[in-house]
């Protein structure tokens, strides 16, 4: 992706890395809701009790993403008037150090070894704002930008716990976005999914939660799945799940080919990067890799196919309303 010195870097970030981690937090369970490891009523409604106890809403804990069958009347979509292609926002006009020798003086801070991709993923927000921005004006809406917060290990969310292992996710409690760096590396190395535009199509997938929790989807989404739930049919929470999941997947390409509109950000080789992170994070394909079989009810981000398809989807369409996964058939997902 084409970035210097001179793009701007996103405001709407909070730095945690090398800070500890909390320990012992009641909202960092993570409540499995499909496949093996699935927790009974009974252990929920205690759970979610002890939840309550301290201020954190369970049923906002268990949302996490979804989607459903023809007829569940998720929100649709708004249009988007035409869009002129604007100016790019300016970059940062000053940036002036304390004076040296002053009151509050402070040590010089030493580079982190992962300062420059924490440069990069700033600038990766900035971009998403800019987008959607305009594309909620074009619709008479105002984007409200969301936050986002760099950890390492662990760290307090409005959900509870956030860590490392749970990869990066959106939390609609706080509207913040929760990365801990270390997970590209894992990204890399472990599914093979390398590249600089695949560490941007995670951060555009979570803003695309954050767009959804704006239009109202995420919250009839979690409507449908505590019906689902309350019936014990964990299955149809996956589904719904899953396509909450491959929408965000559409939101992340839309945003892509308008970023490049807007900014020309795109090299050659970037939207095959992002395909790749799409197919490699893939529920089957993890599963292949943790389990050695692949369980499709388990399911809750969709597989590598629908993944795939779902930015594709996006990246050539350009347009939000494109990506509606709710109301449509199991088989054209």
């Amino acid at each position: 992706m084409r970035y210097d010195k001179r793009d701007r870097e996103s405001g709407n970030v909070e730095d945690r890395r090398g800070q500890r981690g909390p320990r012992g937090l009641p909202g960092g369970m993570r409540i499995p809701i499909g496949g093996r490891g699935g927790m009974s009523i009974t252990t929920l409604l205690i759970i979610g009790g002890i939840m309550l106890l301290f201020g954190i809403n369970p049923l906002e804990v268990l949302m996490g993403g979804g989607g459903g069958s023809r007829g569940f009347e998720v929100p649709q979509l708004p249009r988007m008037e035409q869009q002129r292609r604007p100016t790019a926002s300016p970059g940062r006009q000053y940036d002036i150090p304390g004076l040296p020798g002053g009151k509050g003086r402070q040590t010089a801070r030493v580079p982190r070894a992962d300062d420059e991709m924490a440069s990069f993923i700033k600038k990766v927000l900035a971009d998403t704002e800019d987008v959607w921005k305009r594309v909620f004006a074009s619709f008479g809406k105002e984007y409200k930008e969301p936050q986002m917060v760099l950890f390492s290990g662990s760290t307090r969310t409005g959900c509870g716990v956030g860590q490392a292992q749970m990869g990066p996710f959106y939390c609609p409690l706080d509207r913040k976005i929760y990365i801990d760096l270390a997970f590209y590396n894992e990204l890399k190395r472990r599914f093979d999914a390398p590249g600089d535009f695949a560490q941007a199509y995670v951060v555009a997938h979570e803003v695309g939660h954050h767009v959804q929790m704006l239009l109202g989807i995420a919250g009839k989404v979690q409507q449908l799945k505590q019906r689902a739930m309350s019936r014990g049919d964990k299955v149809e929470a996956n589904q719904i799940q899953v396509r909450m999941e491959l929408q965000a997947d559409c939101l992340a390409g839309v945003w892509s080919t308008l970023n490049h509109q807007l900014n020309n950000r795109l090299e050659s080789g970037d939207i095959e990067e992002g395909l790749n992170a799409a197919s490699q994070i893939g529920d089957d394909m993890i599963q292949k890799r943790t389990q050695g079989h692949v369980v499709p009810d388990a399911f809750t981000h969709g597989s590598a196919a629908q993944r795939v398809r779902w930015f594709r989807h996006g990246f050539k369409s350009g347009q939000m309303q494109d990506c509606d996964t709710f109301n449509i058939s199991s088989s054209q997902l």
